[in-house]
């Protein structure tokens, strides 16, 4: 039983609306729900009574209140004392980041960052947008590098380390393969292989198929790059990737092709606005805007 299913829990019951809850909890709507079935199924016991409009709380949950939050502030206060207790000589960062460490030269940074405190030890944990920016607000990760899209969170300061496109993969063969540029619309009757749904580039590329009229046809998910480029030689369908990560992996036997409508995303590297960050963290931010400084220089 994970302790922010229980934090979870007491956002839930004191709402008593799960979207309601959501929001506060900066997560979507469906994860809050796995949350709190995870939590049923680990105790064994319904926790909230979903047949009405308006979610109420049984008495089995009215039982876990006080133990929730019993349990729950017992663990705020072993985290801000195991973090008063740290050496700082230790200087251990641990960074959230996408799948795209090299693709992005988020590989250049963490080397410049190294030689410059060689005594620093760095941990990378890799997973979507979204996992990542949860991971920083429960202080799992000191800064992360996800994917921004639209209207950011102002919950966070977000540092532009790149800029990217969505972008088509066709194999070599395709007869639009030297077009160069399409709109999406001419592929409406492909089938599409994508990264997962739970991402935010799987439902970027389903909204912008639905926006160029079509319901995409998605026959294959992967996290792998690989695997959807193998997918696209092999005739499986067409790739919708960001143009970097395309870019990276390209080679003879596909073609990458820009799409019209344009939808362009961000790189960013980001950290929570409240809150003090460590010195070896602090320390990251400022090799980051220099080196990202110097880029733009050049």
């Amino acid at each position: 039983m994970e302790i922010r299913y229980l934090k979870d829990f007491l956002v839930v019951a004191e709402t008593q609306n799960f979207l309601e809850a959501a929001a506060i909890l900066y997560c979507s709507q469906a994860t809050l729900t796995k949350h709190i079935q995870r939590l049923e199924l680990d105790l064994g016991l319904m926790l909230f009574d979903r047949t009405t409009r308006k979610v109420s709380i049984t008495k089995n949950g009215e039982m876990l209140l006080p133990y929730a939050r019993e349990i729950t502030e017992l663990y705020e206060r072993l985290t801000m004392q195991v973090k008063g207790s740290k050496n700082d000589s230790q200087q251990t960062l641990t960074i959230g980041s996408i799948p795209a460490l090299a693709q992005y030269n988020i590989t250049e940074l963490l080397v410049s960052f190294k030689k410059m405190n060689p005594q620093a030890t760095i941990n990378i944990i890799q997973a979507g947008s979204e996992e990542l920016m949860d991971l920083v607000r429960q202080r799992k990760c000191d800064l992360a590098f996800i994917r921004t899209y639209g209207e950011l969170s102002s919950e966070f300061c977000y540092l532009p380390i790149a800029a990217d496109e969505l972008v088509a993969i066709v194999p070599s063969h395709h007869p639009l393969a030297n077009e160069g540029v399409v709109p999406l619309e001419k592929l409406s009757r492909e089938n599409f292989v994508l990264i997962p749904e739970n991402t935010m580039l799987h439902r970027l590329s389903v909204q912008l198929c639905r926006e160029s009229g079509f319901e995409p046809h998605v026959v294959f998910t992967d996290h792998r790059l690989e695997n959807l480029l193998e997918m696209v030689i092999n005739g499986m369908g067409v790739a919708l990737l960001m143009r970097k990560l395309a870019e990276y992996m390209a080679q003879p036997k596909v073609s990458v092709l820009g799409i019209q409508p344009t939808v362009s995303t961000r790189l960013d590297l980001c950290y929570l606005r409240s809150g003090e960050l460590s010195m070896v963290a602090r320390q990251f931010v400022s090799i980051t805007e220099t080196l990202r400084g110097q880029q733009l220089d050049n």
